[in-house]
């Protein structure tokens, strides 16, 4: 897999965050990141009755730029260690940065009973449609972080839904998601697993949920995050077992489609992500599409001696600043 951004400074791990490992669990290891402050808390309503709890966060200087909409990943909000890095990061930059909480996350769970999952873009496309005017009138810039990444992928590849999308970046999303599902199965990812499906039950059965008895038992049963989602999402949102789900919401198969200029950040040595994901696409077949894939830097890590600012966020910002973006 080339680098179609040689431009790029080089990444050097920052001690002691050296391997994957490492690079991956500082976020968690370090705890939430000092929220930005100041900020504004919005909900943005869904046509089926749900709302989203979102945190907007404006920069002094950003009335003529557009906004950033910044997607969490699996499990993740608002708060996630990687999305405050994000939002203040690009903030610093001059950009107004908007956090929805996808449909079921915790943050959004007393305004929503429904539920997310990697390829709902129709939530996606009522929230930035619920958007004040005045804060999308520049355009809008989609950011996903793994799950979240997926999800703007395929947004963007299904023509934006009619909404100002000028440009997306993606964080290690997973492109593959039956690929990926399969990866976090291995046994040594079992504490990874473990984690991750610990957090699904928790948002899944948390008050207001709108759960049948029989969704609520399958919950409760799944073993692993393959049970969870053939026995919970992919039966609730009308997909025939997860095979389905996976194989009609992985992002790999929408690329093709985009259109608008997209940035896709990934690591080789994911822990949860296989390279093989990356290396099945054609990516010199998709000229709108500019890649910057590395050796190192786990998933969503990319914590470099250079800069506390994560990697990945200083790239993605150097990107869009190179496009020539407006409505």
């Amino acid at each position: 897999m080339a680098d179609r951004d040689s431009a790029s400074p080089n990444f050097r791990q920052r001690p002691p965050w050296l391997g994957a490992d490492l690079q991956t669990l500082r976020n968690f290891l370090c705890g939430p990141a000092p929220e930005l402050t100041g900020g504004e808390n919005l909900l943005l309503a869904l046509r089926d009755g749900d709302r989203l709890a979102a945190r907007l966060d404006r920069a002094v200087n950003g009335a003529d730029k557009p906004l950033i909409v910044l997607i969490h990943g699996l499990t993740g909000s608002q708060h996630s260690e990687t999305v405050v890095a994000a939002a203040r990061n690009f903030v610093a930059q001059g950009w107004s940065v908007l956090r929805p909480n996808l449909c079921g996350s915790t943050p959004s769970r007393p305004t929503c009973r429904g539920f997310y999952h990697a390829g709902k873009t129709g939530d996606l496309a009522d929230a930035l449609q619920s958007i004040p005017s005045a804060l999308k009138a520049n355009g809008i810039i989609l950011v996903g972080h793994s799950l979240g990444g997926d999800l703007v992928l395929k947004f963007m590849g299904e023509g934006c839904h009619d909404a100002p999308v000028l440009a997306g970046v993606a964080v290690s999303p997973p492109l593959d998601l039956a690929a990926t599902c399969r990866q976090m199965m291995k046994p040594r990812n079992f504490l990874y697993q473990r984690h991750i499906l610990n957090g699904l039950k928790t948002e899944a059965l948390a008050p207001n949920a709108d759960l049948s008895a029989a969704e609520r038992k399958n919950i409760v049963a799944a073993r692993s995050i393959f049970e969870f989602d053939d026995g919970f999402i992919a039966p609730h949102f009308g997909f025939n077992g997860a095979s389905d789900y996976y194989a009609r919401n992985s992002s790999n198969a929408f690329l093709a489609a985009i259109k608008s200029p997209t940035f896709i950040i990934y690591a080789q040595d994911d822990p949860w992500i296989p390279a093989a994901c990356y290396q099945a696409v054609d990516w010199r077949a998709l000229p709108g599409i500019t890649t910057l894939f590395i050796p190192k830097g786990g998933h969503l890590g990319f914590h470099d001696a250079a800069s506390a600012t994560p990697w990945h966020d200083r790239m993605s910002a150097n990107w869009l600043k190179a496009q020539s973006l407006s409505c």
